[in-house]
């Protein structure tokens, strides 16, 4: 909470006063997020590369991606850390809903962690069983959806965009939309995590539009006006959406093509669960699949292969699911699949702001 101790001296000094300021706060979580990544992070990748923490590359993966192989992973041991100093640092810290949203980012973390470690460190493993890590994962997010719900009393009633007077009550089916809300994103978010800078551009985007939404549903003038749901207490939430768009954007520095570092399930697991906790907490659940539109069509295309090839008894819509590598196998080159996803992600984000307005 270094914002307060600095803020303590404003009767003194005036200009101080700006520091109570969430959007001030915002930036320099942003600014101090991603200056100490770039500090920091050759030391972290010299330290998992001297540990032999590489990139294990699939047979059956695109041929392209051979050269990757022993790349360092488990980026998030250097975003995660980053994202909670800067938090700590300059958001709020009576703040309720900073302590869980940072409750999921350090529990879906450590599930990331222990699946990496099994699989990178002790090489002996294939990781967490799937049944145990979506069970791990479903227990973080309806502790946190059970909290909220029957400890903070946050709105049961769903938010639906363009239709300002359509609201249904969910009740106690609630804490399930939470539930699947927070999960959903964070294996979709996972699925993602397969080129260069594939992931790290869309969560740089979505997280900033977090940033907006999370400062206007804490503001109730703004909330208000805009006719969107008031939560208040919800605007704290900013900094840490701010915190994770800098701790991005050093990262992408390390993970643009051709990349020196991977995200790995530490980082990718995490950060999707976050994105789904405050989409719930700001109340744009909705929102979230226009937001994270690159997210959930690569979940969609692996669903639709995988049953596809079920019903048809090994039959394929594309040429390889997540969608990007169909893109890949017919041609197109690393880094044009990347930067069109990442184009398509910012207009969805466009569109998302726009949903603001049009209730």
């Amino acid at each position: 909470m270094l914002y307060k101790l600095i803020y303590f001296f404003q009767t003194e000094i005036s200009w101080l006063n700006v520091f109570r300021y969430i959007t001030f706060r915002t930036i320099l979580a942003t600014l101090f997020s991603m200056l100490l990544v770039l500090i920091i992070g050759e030391r972290v990748i010299q330290r998992l590369r001297s540990m032999q923490v590489g990139q294990h590359i699939r047979e059956e993966g695109p041929p392209n991606h051979k050269g990757k192989e022993g790349t360092p992973t488990m980026g998030g041991c250097l975003i995660l850390p980053v994202v909670l100093i800067a938090t700590l640092l300059w958001a709020e810290l009576w703040n309720v809903y900073v302590w869980l949203v940072l409750f999921v980012l350090c529990a879906f973390g450590f599930i990331g962690f222990a699946d990496d470690y099994l699989k990178k460190v002790q090489k002996s493993s294939r990781g967490l069983s799937g049944k145990a890590k979506f069970s791990f994962q479903v227990l973080c997010a309806l502790i946190v959806a059970v909290i909220l719900y029957f400890y903070q009393g946050l709105d049961g009633h769903l938010n639906v965009p363009f239709f300002k007077g359509v609201r249904p009550d969910l009740g106690v089916g609630y804490i399930f939309l939470a539930v699947f809300m927070i999960v959903g994103s964070s294996n979709a978010v996972n699925l993602t995590d397969g080129l260069d800078g594939l992931a790290a551009g869309p969560i740089i985007i979505a997280f900033t539009n977090y940033v907006v939404f999370a400062y206007l549903s804490g503001n109730t003038i703004a909330a208000g006006y805009l006719q969107i749901p008031y939560v208040p207490g919800t605007g704290e939430l900013a900094v840490l959406c701010g915190a994770v768009v800098g701790a991005g954007l050093g990262f992408l520095w390390f993970n643009a093509y051709p990349a020196d570092l991977f995200m790995g399930d530490v980082g990718s697991l995490p950060l999707g669960a976050v994105l789904g906790t405050v989409a719930v907490l700001t109340k744009q659940e909705v929102v979230l699949v226009l937001v994270g539109g690159i997210f959930v069509v690569e979940t969609l295309s692996v669903i639709c292969q995988v049953a596809y090839f079920k019903i048809t008894g090994g039959k394929r819509i594309f040429r390889m699911a997540p969608l990007h590598h169909h893109f890949e196998l017919k041609g197109w080159p690393e880094s044009k699949v990347t930067v069109r996803f990442w184009i398509i992600a910012i207009i969805l984000a466009l569109l998302s702001i726009g949903t603001l307005k049009l209730r």
